[in-house]
């Protein structure tokens, strides 16, 4: 029986390295009006916290799992919230570039640990649910990180930001006294650990990497420029915000639901059910207005979502001896190329405009679906391991 209180207290230290996310992008147009710097440079914060973030996950992930090099969870935590917290206080370009990339760094390195030690905690028969335990919690950080940001500058100014370090320091000091150090294990070359040899294994991973940055595409594309297209459609900024962090919050709760059906029904079953029911919530809300369109975009945003836990499950499950690696492939290098393809999006928004670029993202929901489909998971792949093993 899977013990809850460990997992839960990753699920709450993944909220708080999560919460920082978002900061930088809450408070750039301060930053920019303040410090007179050009969108370029403003720009190049986010660009150097997401690329440390998502690029330096796999190698921290690969040295967890080969070496037992992780930075402990508490530490990189402290990262995080010390260097985003100290950006409201400087005016330096340089200074604030660095902390950009420190704090991403610090979020690099929580994820793969973190999500390695949940790995090896959980069960299969329940790895979907309690895997969602743990991710909800940063969707969660992720989803009230800007809210909390704009609370802290209305009241104080842009040096109000230095507040945020106090759920960090509260947050790791909790873990180190709290929660069970875990202890790394070598791999198993001639089992689990070897799995990665098997080309068919390999296969799998590729494409359920590739799903997952189509679908992140999707997700970081909404996410990007729903408040505009809400906006043009004659809504507040309050009221627009406000709906997407509604849309975020149902994908919390997509989430939760989509770990526990696949936990009965299979992985790679779910994934392909959730990306095609998002898909004509997605298209019903582009055609429609008023409530009827709110609601689609709800739940498009809570089936869309519901399939994220569930693939970092079934990563999980194709090669349960590399869990670090794969959490940095699925949290980092995913992810990271998923936001990419929003630029994409707003090549496509500007040459086309902005309702018929937004539409568009139905295309990478396609795309990750059709790569999903192709995927050799799960019960073939899965049997003619432990065979193997045997």
């Amino acid at each position: 029986m899977t013990s809850l209180r460990p997992i839960l207290g990753l699920s709450f230290a993944h909220l708080v390295t999560d919460l920082y996310t978002p900061v930088i992008p809450a408070i750039l147009p301060l930053l920019i009006l303040q410090n007179g710097f050009s969108y370029v440079m403003a720009g190049l914060f986010i660009t150097v916290f997401q690329l440390t973030s998502s690029f330096v996950q796999p190698l921290t992930g690969w040295l967890y799992d080969t070496r037992g090099t992780a930075v402990n969870v508490s530490v990189s935590i402290l990262l995080s919230a010390v260097c985003i917290s100290s950006i409201g206080l400087l005016s330096d370009y340089r200074a604030i570039l660095l902390c950009a990339a420190l704090g991403g760094l610090g979020h690099a390195l929580f994820h793969p640990a973190a999500l390695g030690t949940v790995s090896k905690l959980v069960e299969d028969q329940s790895r979907g649910r309690l895997t969602s335990y743990f991710v909800v919690g940063g969707n969660f950080g992720f989803a009230v990180g800007p809210v909390v940001a704009g609370a802290l500058v209305g009241l104080f100014g842009l040096q109000g930001i230095c507040l945020l370090v106090i759920p960090g320091l509260i947050t790791a000091a909790a873990l180190r006294l709290f929660l069970p150090q875990p202890t790394w294990t070598p791999r198993d070359e001639t089992g689990a650990g070897s799995v990665l040899k098997s080309s068919s294994v390999r296969s799998a991973i590729v494409l359920v990497v590739a799903g997952s940055a189509f679908r992140s595409w999707a997700i970081f594309g909404s996410i990007a420029f729903l408040p505009t297209l809400l906006i043009a459609r004659d809504m507040t900024l309050i009221a627009a915000n406000t709906l997407v962090s509604l849309m975020l919050l149902a994908g919390v709760f997509g989430q939760l639901f989509g770990g526990t059906v696949s936990d009965r029904y299979g992985r790679k079953e779910y994934t392909l059910f959730g990306l095609v029911a998002s898909a004509p919530f997605f298209l019903i809300f582009l055609q429609s207005s008023g409530l009827i369109s709110y609601i689609a975009l709800l739940l498009f945003g809570f089936f869309l979502w519901s399939t994220f836990s569930v693939t970092l499950a079934m990563a999980h499950e194709l090669v349960p001896g590399n869990s670090g690696l794969i959490s940095g492939l699925m949290l980092g290098f995913a992810v990271g190329t998923g936001g990419a393809g929003v630029a994409v999006t707003g090549l496509l928004a500007d040459t086309l405009g902005l309702e018929q670029g937004f539409t568009l993202l139905i295309l990478p929901v396609a795309a990750a679906f059709l790569i999903f489909l192709l995927a050799p998971y799960p019960l073939r792949l899965l049997r003619n391991r432990n065979y193997q093993k045997s």
